[in-house]
């Protein structure tokens, strides 16, 4: 019987709520709970994101000097490098030896985790995600970071926000707009999205601190959050 494979993006803000903290409380039991899965015939593939540590540096170089996008994303690309070597280091035992720094590096196929990171300037790990989620032939994308729904607005930034509990990728798209911002505060980012939408892919957007309930998820049971298809 083939594992069944799960793709998670892990948001960095989760793994680093704040500089010079790490949660290892909830990396603890999340390391608990992706071992069990194992045991059970699952993969996982977990994508990695920059978070807060990422969005400081990005500030901190901004209040120097003038600092290009490109620049902007190869900061959060690298912050997503040593977030993602945290990661297998913690599941060194079960993890792929080696960060998957590009969707497409050659790996071989004695694998249980596989940990991967940002690959090039111009979009997010959401784009990695799907662009993985298209090699291995996963069909859903599970977006476990600091949003637990998809909201009609920044929650963080307006009143008066309501969850949306399903809806398509169209209709997501219009919410967000087209165009990537580093560093912009979205679920999914566009570029990520489009291509989610042309593959087919559907995407639950979670609370990633709720392992509970990203327990309930994987499990295929009833859960909170937000379904993109």
């Amino acid at each position: 019987m083939k594992p069944r494979k799960i793709l998670i993006a892990l948001g960095g803000s989760i793994i680093v709520p704040e500089p010079g903290k790490i949660n290892t409380r909830f990396l603890k039991k999340f390391r608990k709970l992706i071992i069990r899965f194992i045991k059970k015939n699952f993969q996982f593939i977990i994508v990695v994101g920059g978070g807060k540590i990422c969005r400081v540096y990005q500030k901190a170089a901004g209040q120097i000097t003038s600092i290009p996008n490109e620049d902007k994303d190869w900061l959060g690309i690298h912050a997503t490098r040593l977030n993602a070597h945290f990661v297998r280091t913690i599941f060194r035992k079960e993890a792929y030896p080696v960060v998957l720094d590009n969707p497409q590096k050659q790996i071989k196929n004695n694998w249980q985790i596989l940990i991967a990171a940002g690959w090039k300037p111009g979009w997010s790990t959401d784009y990695i995600s799907v662009l993985l989620a298209k090699r291995f032939k996963v069909k859903e994308i599970i977006d476990a970071g600091n949003i637990p729904f998809v909201y009609n607005k920044d929650f963080k930034k307006h009143k008066n926000t309501f969850p949306i509990k399903e809806l398509f990728w169209k209709d997501y798209r219009k919410l967000i707009g087209n165009r990537w911002i580093s560093g912009m505060g979205v679920p999914i980012d566009p570029i990520a999205a489009k291509l989610a939408q042309q593959l087919q892919i559907k995407a639950f957007i979670v609370d990633g601190t709720n392992l509970k309930n990203l327990e309930n998820l994987i499990s295929g049971k009833k859960f909170k959050g937000t379904i993109i298809d």
